[in-house]
């Protein structure tokens, strides 16, 4: 079996790279957007072939894949940029793995949970653009929306264990609702999905306990032997933040959008995923065990 992956550069590409190749799928095409990101695989010693392309040029993509079997289409932001702004992440990537023609039987789409066509939020509302689109341009296409993963390496882990090891910490709105899974679940939901029935569907995919963002700050910190206070910020004073940051800069570290995914409350029920997967969830102290650790 041919497959390819975009996206297969970031934490998640290159664990799933890992797992196929240990699976013995040996026909792999990683698509990744520029030579360092080419590098990051490489370092790794995973024997796949990288193709460097724009994920917007469906012409590029046919000539670095040709035909395959399968796809899994990790491309995805929430912060975007003038440079890499959503409906090129998103819209105009689904539409142009779409055009590529490269006769997949099936794309595994990973997505976030949260996303609606209905969002006010510009990133949610432009990953589901995404996911429309490629169910319109493809014979199958499960959508894996997952909430916060953690894994190790990750930026998200790293977050999460430089909060945990502060005496204080300031955090936008405490009291949201974090459910966060494990990396190697996710693997798992991806590996999982393509051996389900020939048919389009969406999967959401969180961990098996849901908490405030305080709570999982203050879980993370007995794990590390601390005892974080955590003092809860108004969203509406990061926003304001955000809104002059955005007026200042191309790139801003942290966008309006931004915080409005970060801030999505996660409370899923994750028995129906979990039941078609036929996959079991990490317990949240073994996750964080390990993660913030690494």
């Amino acid at each position: 079996m041919r497959v390819a992956i975009t996206g297969a550069n970031g934490n998640i590409g290159r664990r799933l790279i890992r797992n196929l190749i240990d699976e013995g799928e040996k026909d792999i095409v990683a698509l990744v957007r520029s030579e360092l990101a080419a590098q990051r695989i490489t370092d790794e010693g995973l024997d796949v072939d990288i193709r460097v392309v724009n994920y917007d040029d469906a012409n590029g993509i046919r000539s670095a894949v040709g035909q395959c079997d399968l796809v899994f289409h990790l491309v995805g932001i929430i912060k975007e940029s003038e440079a890499n702004p959503f409906h090129l992440a998103h819209e105009a990537a689904s539409q142009a793995l779409c055009e590529a023609e490269l006769g997949v039987e099936q794309i595994i789409n990973l997505g976030i949970i949260g996303t609606s066509l209905s969002s006010s939020n510009a990133c949610l509302q432009s990953r589901a653009n995404a996911e429309a689109i490629l169910k319109a341009g493809s014979p199958c296409v499960t959508s894996l929306r997952v909430a916060m993963v953690l894994g190790e390496g990750d930026y998200a882990s790293f977050a999460l264990a430089r909060n945990a090891r502060k005496p204080i910490v300031l955090a936008f709105r405490a009291a949201s609702l974090e459910q966060p899974v494990d990396c190697q679940d996710v693997i798992a939901g991806l590996l999982a999905a393509v051996r389900l029935p020939q048919e389009s569907r969406v999967l959401e995919l969180a961990g098996p306990e849901s908490l405030t963002r305080a709570a999982l700050i203050k879980r993370a910190g007995r794990i590390l032997g601390n005892q974080p206070r955590v003092i809860s910020i108004p969203l509406w004073i990061g926003s304001m933040l955000a809104a002059a940051v955005e007026r200042l800069s191309s790139n801003p570290p942290i966008t309006r959008a931004m915080l409005g995914v970060l801030d999505h409350d996660d409370e899923i029920d994750t028995y129906d995923a979990c039941e078609v997967l036929n996959i079991s969830l990490t317990p949240l102290d073994e996750t964080l065990a390990r993660v913030l650790s690494s």
